[in-house]
């Protein structure tokens, strides 16, 4: 039975081919041939399938087809496209496509290669890396020599000449004959880390640099006295806050502080009626009750009495009743 090859072509370009059909006898099969590319090559060849016709159905170059039969291997793009190859040829021609991929991996053992670029494309670097690096080597270049210049300048320099001025000629005295008179002994030096005195902030002070507060506070301490601060009558001025009970006919008595002190106002069984610190000029106005105390220091308030001077503070605690009398 003869086969016609340009019926078996038409039949195959129309999908209608079935290699089972054609004679067995003669038809060779994947383990003919030296290898597989030439048994792939046998089996198309009897069939009458050309190579066009294998790349149009197979939509792979035919190129890759021709280097497959051949073993050209180099001219794939990689191993894993020649199996992808393989498979495909032995698929299109009703092959077993897995015994024709293991026959490849046979004869041609995987080696650890990574993939090949694809065959027509040129790697090209990109011609700006180059000048780049150039520009960079030229300024750390400069730099370096830039440097190494300053560096022998600093060296070559010479040193610095410092001037010196000619020694004042020393004129000889000549020793006076006769006895020495000696002169009275100087004063001592003064002692230079005796502190000058402490001066109070807000506390007037003297002529000779002593402020008054400062005397009475020493007076009083002494056991002596406290000086009144103005003439006994003179009429109450007020200077500041006025503190204290409201102004009445009853509440007669007024405490102005010199200074700033603490003033506290205690009743008969020692209840605080008023505590605080009073500003110098600012009062404060006793509430019109029986047995109230006034503790306070005596050098920094005055007692005013119906709206006359009495005069300071008689001690550190004074009864009110005291005052008024």
């Amino acid at each position: 039975m003869a086969l016609d090859i340009g019926g078996v072509t038409s039949l195959y370009r129309t999908g209608e081919f079935d290699p089972a059909d054609a004679p067995r006898s003669s038809a060779p099969d994947l383990l003919d041939g030296p290898d597989l590319g030439a048994a792939l090559r046998q089996i198309r060849e009897f069939h009458g399938v050309s190579l066009q016709d294998l790349a149009d159905a197979t939509r792979i170059r035919q190129t890759y087809l021709s280097a497959l039969e051949a073993m050209r291997l180099e001219e794939l793009p990689s191993r894993p496209f020649a199996v992808g190859y393989v498979r495909a040829y032995a698929r299109h021609l009703n092959l077993d496509s897995e015994a024709a991929v293991e026959r490849f991996r046979q004869e041609f053992p995987e080696h650890d290669e990574g993939l090949r670029a694809p065959v027509g494309v040129r790697r090209e670097r990109d011609p700006r890396l180059g000048l780049i690096l150039a520009g960079g080597v030229l300024i750390v270049a400069a730099f370096v020599l830039w440097n190494i210049a300053q560096r022998a300048m600093t060296n070559q320099a010479p040193p610095l000449s410092v001037a010196s001025t000619p020694a004042s000629p020393q004129v000889e005295q000549a020793a006076p004959e006769g006895p020495l008179s000696v002169g009275a002994p100087l004063p001592p030096p003064v002692e230079s880390t005796t502190p000058n005195l402490y001066e109070t902030p807000g506390l007037p002070t003297g002529a000779d640099g002593t402020g008054e507060a400062a005397d009475a506070a020493v007076e009083a301490q002494a056991g002596q006295p406290v000086a009144p601060t103005m003439a006994l009558g003179t009429a109450f001025r007020a200077q500041g806050q006025i503190h204290g009970a409201a102004q009445s006919a009853a509440a007669t008595i007024l405490i102005q502080a010199r200074r700033n002190a603490t003033l506290v106002v205690r009743g008969s069984d020692g209840s605080v009626y008023f505590s605080n610190v009073l500003q110098a000029g600012e009062s404060y106005r006793a509430p019109p009750l029986k047995g109230v105390m006034i503790d306070a220091d005596p050098t920094a308030f005055d007692v005013f009495v119906s709206g006359g001077y009495r005069g300071p503070l008689a001690g550190p605690s004074s009864s009110l009743s005291a005052l008024a009398n």
